[in-house]
């Protein structure tokens, strides 16, 4: 989707076409966001359809912000049973979901958010791959898939790119998480701060995103030791070491003490190619140690704080207005900061 326009949906969504008001109970429903962003921007997120993959508590959070702010249709895929684990960080289920797909126990729980939002569901994993997925990407306007690894990231933020669809990605690892996005050749109005006051106060910018397998190409030679030490390069090499290491073993997160050494021997590699700035790190942070244990798991906070971030730039991105993350933000839960780095983005 180009997102300064509105756009219509493929011929098979019920998401009502756009027209020049809202009905009545929107403009009830809405009436004070749409003073925060405005009718424009209100129209062109109830005319969007949004995929997500894989609901887990990050995809969780970030569906119900989502539905509650008035997108037009939810696409869901995920073919995986509901865990106890899953009680933990999705608040979509309940114990006695324990054992059935999670879209059929969230369903409904997803539709009573909002009524007005149309929620479809399609719990196979075969739409992912081929043809099927180029199919489905091409009748949404924006990809979301979250908890996944770095080669089927890699994968479907390409097919999105070739139907020239928006793709986001993100997730958490324990205490860390991530978010992701191209966004392609991106338009969005900001605020001219430097303008004079008779001057128009918003001015049209367009960002250039990357795709991800470029955006991983991302050297850090010639940041100041000031520059990179601000947006902290210890979680954002524990994330990638993370990634390779699931790419080294079938897409398996560390789960024990004892792949610590894996990790760290792949991080410090990544930070050497990476080439970044030695008085900052040199070396595999302690926080591999602890990821060796907890990346295989969920903590609430930490993904309702992931998946909240993500649902904000999604809508951010739909309306048009303010810049969208430039490109790749790590969130630390130990210290309960974020930072956005931008990785091979102009």
């Amino acid at each position: 989707m180009t997102t300064h326009e509105p756009h219509s949906t493929s011929s098979n969504s019920n998401v009502p076409q756009p027209v020049n008001n809202l009905t009545e109970e929107e403009a009830s429903r809405y009436d004070r966001q749409m003073r925060l962003w405005g009718l424009e921007a209100q129209q062109r997120m109830r005319n969007a359809t949004i995929l997500v993959v894989r609901l887990k508590g990050t995809a969780t959070e970030a569906i119900k912000n989502m539905v509650l702010a008035g997108i037009g249709k939810l696409v869901i895929v995920d073919n995986e049973e509901v865990t106890e684990e899953d009680l933990g960080a999705g608040f979509l289920f309940r114990d006695e979901d324990v054992g059935k797909n999670r879209l059929d126990a969230a369903k409904s729980r997803v539709e009573s958010l909002n009524p007005l939002v149309t929620v479809e569901i399609i719990p196979s994993a075969s739409v992912l791959e081929g043809e099927a997925f180029e199919a489905l990407v091409r009748g949404v306007d924006l990809v979301c898939v979250t908890d996944w690894d770095r080669d089927g990231l890699i994968r479907m933020n390409n097919v999105c790119r070739r139907n020239g669809k928006p793709f986001y990605a993100g997730g958490t690892y324990g205490l860390v998480g991530y978010i992701f996005c191209d966004l392609l050749n991106h338009d969005y109005i900001a605020p001219d701060r430097s303008a004079l006051k008779e001057a128009p106060r918003d001015v049209k910018k367009t960002a250039a995103y990357p795709p991800l397998e470029v955006a991983l190409g991302h050297r850090w030679t010639g940041l100041t030791k000031r520059q990179t030490k601000e947006v902290n390069p210890a979680v954002i090499f524990s994330i990638l070491a993370i990634w390779q290491y699931q790419s080294l073993h079938a897409g398996s997160l560390p789960d024990d003490k004892s792949t610590a050494i894996e990790l760290d021997s792949i991080a410090n590699s990544l930070i050497k190619e990476a080439d970044v700035n030695k008085q900052v790190l040199t070396k595999a942070p302690p926080l591999i140690q602890a990821l060796a244990t907890t990346a295989a798991h969920e903590f609430s906070p930490v993904c309702a704080i992931v998946g909240g971030m993500l649902a904000q730039d999604i809508l951010k991105a739909l309306a048009a207005r303010e810049p969208p993350i430039a490109n790749f933000f790590a969130f630390d839960g130990n210290t309960g900061g974020g930072t956005v780095t931008r990785m091979n983005m102009p």
